[in-house]
């Protein structure tokens, strides 16, 4: 009887499908280009599962102002598709790795009208449940300095002012104790002399005359 309940157990462990658990999926935030250069827009995932041979990675587009997004890049059953009518043809290619949980794509000769956002969306079942991600790109003639970079550069003048404050203040510090230092020693080999002084005063100080009587 035993042996038929394991059995029956096993039989529908396999049957009932796995527990789809959430998928995290990563790009980044904003990426700068210059007119006619290529751009790498990075797409990967986090999910508790071994990676699925049948793990798909997709992108869409939608340009600044519009309303409505386009699907530019499709992943799937190992094989790449790329949109062979929208503003990319021709200038998308797939550089990841989905192996490695890596949907990146490459956008070449890029144009100001090229700005816009792009959403990687990836799955690898039983892991199907997750949001979305986006990266904007921004095209320009030169590319401006990063808010990155001006952060950067705001927190390391902070620092140092802060350690000049740390060196004044440990060098005034030593200053003043160096001073009253010499002043305690001035001080204490006055009092030293006048002692001794008065000590060679005493030890030179003159017998008492004594009378002696008179004969006659």
């Amino acid at each position: 009887m035993l042996t038929i309940l394991a059995l029956a157990s096993v039989i529908l462990l396999g049957i009932v499908p796995q527990q789809s658990e959430a998928i995290v999926i990563y790009t980044g935030w904003e990426r700068h280009a210059l007119v006619g250069s290529d751009i790498r827009l990075s797409c990967s995932f986090f999910s508790w599962r071994w990676t699925s041979d049948d793990v798909t990675f997709s992108w869409s587009y939608r340009a600044d102002g519009a309303r409505d997004s386009i699907s530019v890049f499709h992943y799937t059953g190992g094989s790449p598709y790329v949109d062979n009518k929208g503003p990319f043809r021709d200038r998308l290619e797939f550089v990841g790795n989905p192996g490695r949980r890596d949907g990146s794509i490459l956008l070449k000769n890029l144009d100001y009208g090229d700005n816009g956002t792009f959403t990687c969306d990836a799955k690898n079942p039983p892991d199907i449940v997750g949001r979305a991600s986006s990266v904007r790109l921004l095209v320009f003639e030169k590319v401006p300095i990063q808010a990155g970079v001006i952060t950067g550069a705001i927190i390391g003048a902070v620092l140092g002012l802060l350690v000049l404050v740390v060196v004044i203040y440990y060098l005034m510090r030593f200053l003043v104790a160096r001073r009253v230092f010499n002043l305690s020693v001035s001080k204490h080999g006055k009092k030293g002399k006048g002692k001794e002084g008065s000590q060679q005063r005493q030890l030179w100080r003159p017998p008492p005359v004594t009378c002696l009587p008179l004969t006659s």
